[in-house]
C-alpha cells in the first residue's frame, strides 16, 4: 500500500521525469532507459518463461519455444499504460528485429489511439506477428473494447494480429477462464491461462491465472514456427495457428464469463472467431506441410 500512496495516488509524482519524456509531445520517441527490471519484474518474467524458459536444463518448467531470444521492452512501467509508450514500444521492437511481439497488457480507454493504430500498421508492413491478451474483465470485447484494439470501426487495422482468451484445465462448462474476456469478432482463439506455472525473479516459480499468460502461449507458438520454418510469413503463421485449433469443444455448453452474479450458458464456439483452443502440435504439423508444399 505504501507503494501505491507514494506513486499511484501521489498527484505530485511525475513518472515521466524518470525517463526524460514530455508526454505532451507525441512526436518525441527518444526517451526511456535500459532498466527493464525496475521495482517489480515478476509479470514480465512470468510471461517470458512461458515463451522461452530453457527446455534442456531439467529445472522448473519448459518454455514453448526452444530456439528464440526475448527482447525485453517495458512498455507499461507500473500500470500507467500510455498510448505513446505502447506505440513506441511496438515500433522499437519492429526496428530491432522482432518477428513476434507479445502484448500482455490492456486498458479501457485509448485517448491517443491513432498513435497505436499507426504503429500496428507499421508492424504489419514489416511482417511481424502481434499477439495481445484479450483482458481479464469477464466482458464481451465486441461490445466493451479493450485497448490496444485492432479495429477502426468494423475494419481490422493489422491483418497479422491475434487476440487471445484464456482457457482453464477443465474440459467442461468451466472451460473458459471465469475472468477471461471474449468476443466472436475481437477474440481469435483461446489458450491455457488458468493454473499456469512459470518463472519468477530470484530463481523462483509461481502459479498464476490471466489472459496475460494465454497470450504468450500463442506468441511462443508463433515464435516456435518462425524459428523452425523461417520462410513462413507472419500471415501464414497466423493462419496456421488459427486453422490448426482444437475444435473438439466447439459445441460444449459453457459458463459465459460474466462480472455479474448470474451465470449464463453458451456454446464455446461463440466466444471467439475460431471457437477453438490453441493446438501447438497441430500447428507444427500444418507448418511442416505448408513449407513442403
Amino acid at each position: 500500500m505504501k507503494h501505491e500512496f507514494n506513486y499511484h495516488y501521489n498527484i505530485d509524482f511525475n513518472p515521466r521525469n524518470i525517463v526524460n519524456d514530455d508526454p505532451e509531445n507525441a512526436n518525441d520517441s527518444i526517451y526511456g532507459n535500459s532498466d527493464v527490471v525496475a521495482t517489480d519484474p515478476s509479470h514480465g518474467t512470468f510471461v517470458s518463461g512461458i515463451i522461452a524458459a530453457d527446455r534442456d536444463n531439467g529445472i522448473g518448467m519448459k518454455g514453448i519455444a526452444d530456439n528464440v531470444r526475448i527482447m525485453a521492452i517495458r512498455a507499461v512501467p507500473d500500470g500507467d499504460e500510455r498510448d505513446k509508450d505502447v506505440a513506441n514500444a511496438i515500433i522499437y521492437a519492429v526496428n530491432n528485429g522482432a518477428s513476434v511481439i507479445n502484448m500482455s497488457f490492456g486498458k479501457d480507454v485509448s485517448p491517443q489511439k491513432h498513435m497505436v493504430d499507426k504503429a500496428l500498421k507499421y508492424a504489419e508492413s514489416k511482417d511481424v506477428v502481434l499477439v495481445h491478451a484479450a483482458g481479464n474483465e469477464s466482458q464481451n470485447t465486441d461490445k466493451s473494447p479493450r485497448y490496444p484494439m485492432n479495429f477502426i470501426g468494423k475494419d481490422p487495422i493489422n491483418s497479422k494480429w491475434l487476440s487471445i482468451g484464456a482457457s482453464s484445465i477443465d474440459a467442461n462448462e468451466s472451460l473458459p477462464g471465469e475472468f477471461s474476456n471474449y468476443g466472436k469478432k475481437t477474440v481469435d482463439i483461446f489458450a491455457p491461462g488458468v493454473n499456469i506455472y512459470s518463472l519468477q525473479p530470484k530463481n523462483e516459480y509461481d502459479i498464476q491465472d490471466g489472459t496475460s499468460y494465454a497470450s504468450p502461449m500463442v506468441a511462443g507458438t508463433a515464435a516456435l514456427l518462425k524459428s523452425y520454418y523461417p520462410s513462413l510469413s507472419a500471415q501464414q503463421i497466423k493462419e496456421i495457428i488459427l486453422s490448426s485449433h482444437n475444435d473438439v469443444f466447439k459445441q460444449l455448453k459453457v459458463n459465459v464469463p460474466s462480472s455479474g452474479k448470474k451465470t449464463k450458458k453458451g456454446s464455446f464456439n461463440k466466444l471467439s472467431a475460431t471457437g477453438g483452443l490453441l493446438n501447438v502440435y497441430q500447428a507444427v504439423k500444418l507448418a511442416e506441410e505448408t513449407v513442403k508444399n
